[in-house]
């Protein structure tokens, strides 16, 4: 293939190409799904990058951190939106914000870029260093300095059909590498000669097989529910800007007990209800006035599965929670799990003795960081088996939805989509409950404040979906778990061979 057009260009004008192709690539997420345009924007970034591995390395990482600059800013522009909300004091904040992040995380891309560049330098074919290389460092994103996995490319498997049961076989990270091969593969059929050009050719076909396989695997396993299990996801669609108002718990939980009150829709008794994120502007666990009225409202035998914020001890200095009380019908706490992922800039500020005194701070309301829990947890629910327990940004690590001590026979996720409106953001963040649901083989419940509720059964399928920003209480019966291939250290075994395939594929080719 000629690479003299992208050779004409100068620097800037390839770093204005790559931020574009980057943001051009962000439109394979979820709600847009337009992944094929993955198999044109890195093609064409690969050969812009090839023009550059003559220059030195600090412009070989400028054009990465552009390229994955312009993909994170527009992949994660609906983060903008929570700062509209009470935008009087917040909306200053927002470039700051979300300029920072997105240039932080595009860090990772540019020292993936370095290495693959570095690999092709002494004769590794280029499209094949960048799988290894992009797969590896998102893997570190996903860890480091707390970790924040969103948008990895592993994710846009949600629009692609039966290829995103693979996650069950090579997990997220595996994922990543599949997708980031296959679309460089296009590539090195552009420019590779003989077994170079059939290698890329024979692992951009295994995309079609991934997907056959996929579908083949959802044909032959149909969705099968737990008799005597009907949840009710109560959602009561209570906007950020009312939800913390002084004046308005009374009536925030009085909807509540109304939605959770409601006859049932299917006819069938309810055994489960579930209440989102925060979903109780006060300290339901310490109120007895509000314990009471939720042990009138349970009928018996009935639990309560709610989204609270709860605190170690009644006193001032106690430290505050975000978590899941479960309550019996009497409304006795049986147990409680606390959120451990918390979320960077929302529930707690990070470097806060430097960034406070700039006039930075939390968007939760509490004056105080809420505490990070123990860790992942599997619970017993009355009647349910045992449950993995997760609140909101959670879903977003494959490692926080369950404990690796107790197979969970499902997963119950918490969230308050209320902060991003009509943006991208919810579908998103139900997209990867999704992908949870596949690696684990547990059925998957969501339920949202305000967003989309949801019920996934064990193989990703959406068994139910409630509406973005409405209000409802919604009777879904609990799905069957399916099939799990080992646990989550285990998926990191074909991702090993994959990447060793990959490192040896490029010595043969350097050597010949």
């Amino acid at each position: 293939m000629n690479e003299k057009p992208m050779r004409k260009l100068t620097f800037s004008q390839n770093l204005a190409a790559a931020t574009g192709l980057g943001a051009s690539c962000s439109f394979g997420l979820a709600p847009y799904n337009q992944w094929w345009l993955l198999f044109i924007a890195v093609p064409i970034a690969i050969l812009g990058l090839q023009g550059l591995l003559q220059n030195n390395a600090w412009r070989i990482f400028l054009a990465g951190w552009c390229f994955g600059f312009g993909y994170f800013i527009f992949a994660m522009h609906w983060i903008g939106f929570a700062f509209f909300v009470n935008g009087t004091h917040d909306l200053w904040m927002m470039p700051l914000a979300l300029g920072g992040l997105s240039a932080f995380l595009a860090l990772y891309w540019a020292v993936a870029t370095v290495i693959a560049a570095l690999l092709a330098r002494r004769g590794h074919p280029l499209w094949l260093s960048i799988p290894p290389a992009f797969a590896a460092m998102e893997w570190l994103r996903g860890h480091l300095f707390t970790g924040f996995p969103w948008s990895v490319f592993g994710q846009m498997v949600d629009g692609m059909g039966g290829v995103e049961q693979a996650a069950a076989f090579v997990g997220m990270t595996g994922l990543t590498f599949l997708i980031w091969a296959w679309a460089a593969s296009v590539y090195g059929i552009w420019v590779e000669r003989g077994w170079l050009r059939w290698s890329c050719v024979l692992l951009l076909l295994s995309f079609p097989a991934t997907l056959l396989l996929g579908q083949w695997r959802l044909a032959t396993h149909p969705t099968v529910y737990v008799p005597g299990i009907m949840l009710r996801l109560v959602q009561p669609n209570i906007s950020q800007n009312e939800k913390w108002r002084e004046g308005n718990a009374r009536k925030i939980f009085d909807q509540l007990l109304s939605l959770t009150s409601a006859p049932s829709s299917t006819g069938l008794p309810v055994t489960h209800v579930i209440w989102p994120e925060s979903s109780i502007p006060f300290l339901v666990d310490e109120s007895p006035t509000g314990r009471a009225e939720i042990a009138h409202m349970l009928l018996p035998g009935q639990t309560l599965l709610a989204g609270a914020v709860r605190r170690s001890a009644p006193r001032d200095d106690a430290a505050y929670f975000t978590s899941i009380l479960v309550f019996d019908s009497n409304a006795n706490v049986l147990n409680h799990y606390d959120k451990w992922k918390l979320v960077p800039g929302g529930e707690f500020l990070p470097l806060a003795w430097l960034l406070e005194p700039l006039g930075l701070r939390k968007l939760a309301a509490l004056p105080e960081s809420f505490t990070a829990g123990g860790g992942a947890t599997t619970l017993p629910v009355p009647g349910a088996g045992m449950a993995g327990f997760s609140i909101c940004y959670e879903a977003i690590f494959p490692e926080a939805v369950a404990s690796a001590v107790g197979e969970p026979d499902w997963l119950i996720n918490v969230t308050n989509d209320g902060w991003f409106g009509n943006s991208s953001g919810p579908w998103q963040h139900l997209a990867q409950m999704r992908l949870r649901a596949i690696e684990t083989g547990a059925p998957a419940v969501r339920v949202a404040n305000t967003g989309i509720s949801a019920v996934i059964d064990a193989y990703g399928r959406e068994v139910f979906t409630s509406k973005l920003n409405a209000a409802g209480a919604f009777d879904v019966v609990l799905p069957q778990r399916g099939i799990k291939f080992g646990n989550g250290t285990w998926l990191n075994v074909p991702l090993l061979l994959l990447l060793f395939c990959a490192i040896v594929l490029g010595e043969i080719a350097k050597r010949r």
